[in-house]
C-alpha cells in the first residue's frame, strides 16, 4: 500500500511509533516548545458572539481652587468602548481506516497523532499572543508586541511601560512582565464559548487523496478559539531591545538584565492586582540562572513550589516561552 503525501499518517509514521514488540512506543516529543505562559493566563468570557466589547477611562475630571462667593465648572470623566475579536484557530487530522486497522492500539495512535497536533495548536496560539497583529491579519488576534510596540510615548501611552535594553539590529529578545486578571490583561473567549482547546472525533469520512480520489478516513478536528485582551497596559511591562549577541551573564557587557526587571517591576502600580509572572525565552533564562551562582545577587531565588524547583525575582517567577524570538527587529 503506497502512502501518498505527507500532510497525513502515512505507514512509516506508524512503524516509527511502534516498539519492537509492534506495540505503541512513548513519542519523545523533541520539538515541542515549552510556553509556560499558557499555563499562566486568566481566560474571561466575552459579551459578544465573537469576542468582547469593553469600556476603559481615557480621561480623569479636573479639579480647581475654589473661592468664597465663585463657583466651580463642572467636569467629567471620559471614556471609549473597544470592540476586540476572537480569532478562531483550526487543525484536522485524517487517518486512513486501513492505517488503524493494522495497528495494534488504535485508542494510542489516536492518542499519539493528537498530542502532536495539540502541541501544534499551543505553539501556534502562544505565538500568535506575543506577535500577531489583527490590524494586518483581520482573522487573527492582536499580541503583546503590538500593545508593547515603541519607547515613544508621543507615539503611544503604553509606551511609558517599555523598556529598551539599548540592543539594535535585528537579534534582540524582550521580556515580559505581566499582571494577568480580568480588570488587567486577559485571555478572552467568545461568549458561550469554553476557554481552551477543544478536539472532536468526526468519526470515519470519505476524504480525498492529493490526485482526489477518495479513502476513508478517522477525522479530527481541533479548534481554539481566543484572543487577548489589555484593558490596562499599565499592568504589563515590555524589556525590549535585548541583543543576544552582546550579553554576558555577569553583564560585563550588553543589557544588564537585573538592572532591567527592577525597572520593570516598578513599573507596576499594584502587583498584587493579579497573578504577576516574568516571560522570556530559555536564552535568557539561562543567563538569569547563572547569576544564581553571584554571591551579591539579592534579587534571583531558586524556590520550591508543589514539589519542583522556580526561579523567581523579586519573589515574581520567571517563566519559560519558547516562543519569544531571538531575531525580533529593533523597537523604536
Amino acid at each position: 500500500m503506497a502512502a501518498i503525501g505527507n500532510t497525513n499518517l502515512t505507514l512509516i509514521d506508524l512503524a516509527k511509533r511502534m516498539d519492537p514488540t509492534g506495540r505503541m512506543a512513548s513519542v519523545a516529543e523533541l520539538l515541542s516548545a515549552k510556553n509556560e505562559m499558557l499555563d499562566d493566563m486568566t481566560w474571561s468570557q466575552g459579551n459578544l458572539d465573537t469576542g468582547d466589547r469593553f469600556t476603559i477611562r481615557t480621561g480623569i475630571p479636573s479639579a480647581t481652587w475654589r473661592r468664597i462667593n465663585q463657583g466651580t465648572a463642572p467636569t467629567k470623566s471620559t471614556t471609549a468602548q473597544i470592540d476586540l475579536a476572537c480569532g478562531a484557530l483550526e487543525a484536522r487530522a485524517q487517518i486512513d481506516t486501513k492505517l488503524l486497522a493494522i495497528a495494534a492500539d488504535e485508542g494510542s495512535l489516536l492518542m499519539s497523532e493528537s498530542k502532536a497536533f495539540v502541541e501544534g495548536m499551543s505553539q501556534k496560539a502562544q505565538t500568535a499572543l506575543i506577535y500577531e497583529s489583527q490590524a494586518t491579519n483581520s482573522e487573527r488576534i492582536t499580541g503583546l508586541a503590538q500593545y508593547y510596540s515603541t519607547v515613544s510615548t508621543a507615539t503611544a501611552a503604553s509606551a511609558a511601560n517599555v523598556i529598551s535594553a539599548g540592543g539594535s539590529g535585528s537579534d534582540n529578545t524582550s521580556i515580559y512582565l505581566i499582571v494577568w486578571d480580568a480588570e488587567t490583561i486577559t485571555g478572552i473567549v467568545p461568549k458561550n464559548s469554553k476557554a481552551g482547546l477543544d478536539m472532536r472525533d468526526l468519526g470515519e469520512q470519505r476524504v480525498l487523496d492529493a490526485s482526489s480520489n477518495p479513502f476513508q478516513a478517522r477525522e479530527l478536528l481541533f479548534s481554539w478559539d481566543l484572543g487577548l485582551k489589555v484593558k490596562d497596559w499599565r499592568y504589563g511591562v515590555r524589556i525590549c531591545n535585548i541583543d543576544i549577541s552582546d550579553l554576558t551573564y555577569n553583564a560585563a557587557t550588553g543589557a544588564n538584565l537585573i538592572d532591567l526587571m527592577v525597572q520593570a517591576v516598578e513599573r507596576i502600580d499594584n502587583l498584587g492586582a493579579g497573578k504577576a509572572a516574568i516571560y522570556c525565552n530559555r536564552t535568557i533564562r539561562s543567563y538569569l540562572r547563572r547569576q544564581l551562582m553571584n554571591k551579591s545577587n539579592v534579587w534571583l531565588a531558586r524556590e520550591t513550589v508543589a514539589g519542583k524547583p522556580v526561579l523567581t525575582f523579586a519573589d515574581i517567577p520567571v517563566r519559560r516561552v519558547d516562543m519569544l524570538l531571538n531575531t525580533e527587529a529593533t523597537v523604536s
